[in-house]
């Protein structure tokens, strides 16, 4: 019924996803990069499939311990037999489509354990046709090594802000997010007259789609439009290399707003629940 994807399984699995493209990006992100077989890199990501005769469902379980699904007709059986799969290894928090992160749970036996995170969000799409920039002073480049103490501060408020890491993580996940973000391209600063005042990130990408995260303004510098032109400016750019559409989850009423303002236009809901503490899997 379920099995540990093995070396030919990676079109048929991609294709299987892309059929879900607005809830997988994590999955099909992690698989085009990572393949199935990185056992180092965080976002490195172990396989399983299940169907008969084909892919009518896939889970997933990364090397930084966050569980994700494209599994929207998996019964109770098919659910159990992912969480006897994977028994006595750690989990760190659970992604997927707000119904498949519930049977996750379940299944995972990991319903009353405590999350630091757990709030369904408001998925956004947006064809980036329809992309509308606004004006505004300043313009977005690359973080820099000069950048790292700024970009340690503010990746650590966003977690904090959010309750995307338990306190005595801060330090570790925002120096991790630090590197990441240096070394990929993948984040931009906004500049006003010299002085970032916003930052942005891709958390997900694919040759034609992306998915936006990690979007943040300092407290004092908010509410004067510098998320929405952070995050328009990057999808321009990611627009002209022949992304087409982009992605995203926003975090509440402000973020919904500066999206909307941008053309985003909301499509349903999405999952993530981290743990305040990893759970390790009792063995079956």
């Amino acid at each position: 019924m379920i099995r540990p994807a093995t070396a030919g399984d990676e079109t048929t699995i991609e294709a299987f996803l892309a059929r879900h493209a607005d809830t997988s990006m994590f999955l099909r992100s992690n698989l085009r990069a990572f393949g199935l077989h990185n056992r180092d890199d965080p976002r490195g990501t172990a396989f399983w499939v299940a169907g008969k005769g084909g892919i009518d469902a896939v889970f997933a379980l990364s090397n930084a311990g966050f569980v994700m699904s494209q599994a929207p007709n998996a019964g109770d059986e098919t659910w159990r037999a992912f969480a006897t799969a994977i028994a006595g290894r750690q989990v760190s928090g659970i992604t997927a489509e707000v119904s498949q992160v519930r049977a996750a749970k379940l299944a995972l036996g990991v319903t009353d354990a405590s999350f630091a995170l757990d709030e369904p969000e408001p998925l956004y799409r947006l064809s980036l046709e329809t992309l509308v920039a606004p004006d505004g002073p300043g313009r977005i480049r690359p973080p820099e090594e000069a950048d790292r103490d700024l970009i340690f501060k503010w990746t650590r408020a966003y977690s904090a802000e959010l309750h995307m890491s338990p306190p005595e993580r801060l330090d570790e996940e925002a120096k991790g997010r630090t590197d990441r973000a240096i070394a990929t391209g993948d984040v931009r600063l906004l500049e006003v007259q010299g002085t970032p005042v916003a930052m942005t990130a891709i958390n997900a990408r694919l040759p034609d789609m992306v998915q936006i995260g990690g979007v943040f303004t300092p407290p004092d510098l908010r509410g004067r439009g510098h998320a929405r032109q952070v995050v328009a400016a990057h999808l321009v750019e990611a627009r002209a290399e022949g992304v087409k559409t982009a992605i995203l989850f926003a975090s509440g009423p402000a973020a919904c707003r500066a999206y909307e303002a941008i053309g985003f236009e909301r499509i349903g809901c999405y999952s993530l629940a981290i743990l305040k503490n990893p759970v390790t899997l009792e063995a079956a």
